[in-house]
């Protein structure tokens, strides 16, 4: 069933189950523009499903077998799905083929002469985001496909000629060994998704696979600091740059600073050769990391470095990344997506940069599975913050099977020295807030759930 050979030209009829999806929606743009006739399937409704209704797609809420209409040339489907899902079911029965949404994008991916793909386990949509702030404005014309939102390509999906397409590449169940890159990044390399891999070991497995796919005429980009990424290397044909910061790189970042507003500053040096002065507006070393692969995989794409250093410096941040929410009583409201005990960690020393008073987390844990097998990592990361409220988990795709509690994390916390209370409702964070926080401070709402809509609240 994931075999099927897609060619955008063949293709008359498509139905997406589960379209609302970051990723799902922005695939469904690509062939809407296409001229293919779209329809799809999402639980609710959002602002991705209504753009696209807007934009000519046939959209049905809820999961349902007649949403499979007549005459499909092929159904996608997302991860999020289960195997009992009655549409799933229904293009089964019917013998529609039937493909993944992994195999549906690495497969769009080989219809372009360039096809760039960002991974790593942390930094892919803001690296990503970097990178499009670069190249939409250059003398390419891509189509990006983003894990995010960006204003300056008018959400997360640009729709561009059949030249370059750029688009994450998660390896959530291996979906980065579906993919067809001529010029993969290897961002960094953790321990993350533990409901599929068994171990670390695995996971480098996979990014070692995904290197080892770039053809020889194409080009894989690593992180030179981090050496799990370095352990994917070995088996490629294709040519190798690094880049980094602490060690001997390709491409590599020096004399870094930052101001209180939190702007970044530093030099690039490539092939040991040319030095460029980088400005970037916005804070924290893994930024640093994020705009050097940024810049890096532009240059490599035929981008010219001294234009792409002064694209980048337009990149504003991209949304749900250390976001600028706005303030309420002179107390200022920021969110993020950091849901990985590292990714915690460097959003709150990066927010030590900006000198407030005190910062006060509100966190919510997503998904049981990573929060049972990285509690330990997770009661070490929050360190940085004045005061934390942990939130129920956010359970994405699984069931709570009652092995794990965000009362856990807490006590894991409290032990560690951390000021940390757990509170359920919403609202009352919010109401506690209000009560608690003081001029000067900042409030900073994270987690890949619905956290968010927190800091929203007040703000609002």
């Amino acid at each position: 069933m994931n075999s099927f050979d897609i060619n955008k030209d063949k293709l008359k009829s498509v139905h997406f189950i589960g379209i609302g999806g970051i990723s799902m929606s922005a695939l469904a743009e690509v062939l809407l523009n296409d001229g293919i006739k779209v329809s799809g399937s999402d639980s609710k409704e959002s602002k991705m499903v209504k753009k696209l209704e807007s934009d000519g797609a046939i959209i049905y809420i809820g999961h349902k077998e007649e949403n499979i209409g007549d005459n499909l040339d092929l159904v996608v489907y997302t991860d999020a799905i289960s195997d009992d899902n009655p549409e799933y079911l229904r293009a089964k029965r019917d013998n529609i083929p039937l493909i993944d949404r992994g195999n549906f994008l690495g497969q769009l991916m080989t219809q372009y002469e360039t096809s760039i793909a960002i991974a790593g386990t942390h930094g892919k949509t803001t690296t990503t985001s970097m990178l499009s702030a670069i190249i939409h404005a250059s003398h390419l014309d891509p189509t990006i496909l983003l894990g995010g939102e960006l204003d300056c390509i008018g959400g997360n999906v640009r729709l561009g000629d059949d030249k370059v397409i750029l688009t994450e590449a998660c390896e959530y169940k291996g979906n980065i060994l579906k993919f067809y890159a001529t010029l993969g990044v290897v961002l960094n390399v953790e321990a993350d998704h533990l409901d599929y891999y068994n171990n670390i070991e695995e996971i480098i497995e996979t990014f070692k696979g995904f290197v080892e796919k770039i053809p020889s005429s194409g080009y894989a980009l690593v992180n030179g600091d981090d050496q799990n990424a370095l352990k994917a290397l070995g088996g490629q044909t294709c040519t190798v740059k690094t880049f980094g910061i602490e060690n001997e790189s390709d491409y590599r970042g020096s004399n870094i600073t930052f101001n209180e507003a939190g702007v970044s500053f530093f030099d690039l040096t490539v092939d040991g050769r040319e030095k460029f002065k980088v400005i970037l507006n916005v804070t924290g070393l893994h930024n640093i990391y994020n705009a050097i692969a940024a810049l890096a995989t532009a240059h490599i794409a035929g981008i010219d470095m001294s234009e792409a250093v002064e694209k980048l410096t337009e990149y504003n941040g991209t949304h749900r990344r250390l976001e600028h929410k706005g303030f309420f009583r002179d107390i200022r409201v920021i969110d993020d997506y950091a849901h990985h005990p590292t990714e915690i960690k460097v959003t709150l020393k990066a927010i030590k940069n900006l000198n407030m008073k005190k910062v006060w987390c509100i966190f919510q844990p997503h998904t049981y599975t990573r929060t049972k097998s990285l509690l330990e990592e997770f009661s070490e990361s929050f360190s940085d913050a004045g005061k934390v409220i942990i939130t129920d988990i956010f359970a994405a795709r699984e069931k709570d099977n009652g092995e794990i509690h965000s009362t856990d994390l807490v006590d894991k916390l409290v032990s560690n020295g951390v000021d940390a209370i757990y509170i359920k409702e919403f609202a009352d964070i919010k109401d506690f807030i209000e009560k608690n926080a003081s001029k000067g401070d900042l409030v900073l709402t994270m987690g890949a759930g619905d956290v968010y809509t927190i800091g929203e609240s007040l703000v609002e």
